[in-house]
């Protein structure tokens, strides 16, 4: 009769431990789901220079080429740091090149959410540097919803500098400013 006893608890006992291993085996876990980063198409920043009159053609080809280079860093990090899902903008070149070639696409009046419909994106995120002088440049970016046209972010931060390090360093620090905003980077 002991043997018996001593038999049943082992084998209720291993039923036991069989179901407490299936439960941690099927059981999913209670996590929260993280929402896949919307996407955006970056247009290339444009140079607003108060000083253009006074460069040379040396500065000004300098200039330029930071720009397209904080613009390539701005799409890198919006990626690297999984903000964003950054959109290819060869599809819209064509459409993005006679729209550029008219006016600034820092302030079109909304052809920057043309270009966001043409790219099938949710996000369009302009840029702009505004050189006041050597010393003093501010960039800025503006995000902005293409189905609705409201502005979800809006940033500028000052520069010190004209060199491409402080260029690089203004555009991580708006990344940055970006990042610390929720209602703007999912």
């Amino acid at each position: 009769m002991l043997h018996r006893r001593r038999k049943a608890i082992r084998t209720n006992a291993g039923y036991l431990l069989l179901a407490c291993i299936a439960a941690c085996l099927f059981t999913t876990p209670v996590t929260a789901t993280t929402a896949a980063p919307k996407s955006i198409a970056v247009v290339n920043c444009t140079l607003i220079d108060d000083n253009a009159v006074y460069n040379d053609a040396d500065v000004t080809r300098i200039q330029q080429a930071r720009t397209v280079m904080i613009s390539d860093e701005l799409r890198n990090q919006l990626r690297d740091r999984a903000l964003y899902r950054v959109a290819d903008n060869a599809p819209a070149g064509k459409l993005i090149a006679g729209l550029a070639s008219k006016q600034d696409l820092n302030a079109c009046n909304g052809c920057e959410l043309e270009i966001g419909r043409k790219l099938g994106v949710e996000r369009v995120g302009v840029c702009w540097v505004q050189k006041i002088s050597n010393l003093i440049l501010n960039i800025n970016l503006r995000v902005e919803d293409v189905a609705t046209g409201k502005t979800v972010f809006q940033r500028s931060v000052d520069i010190r500098g004209n060199t491409d390090l402080s260029w690089r360093r203004g555009v991580k620090a708006l990344v940055d400013l970006l990042a610390a905003d929720s209602s703007a980077a999912p």
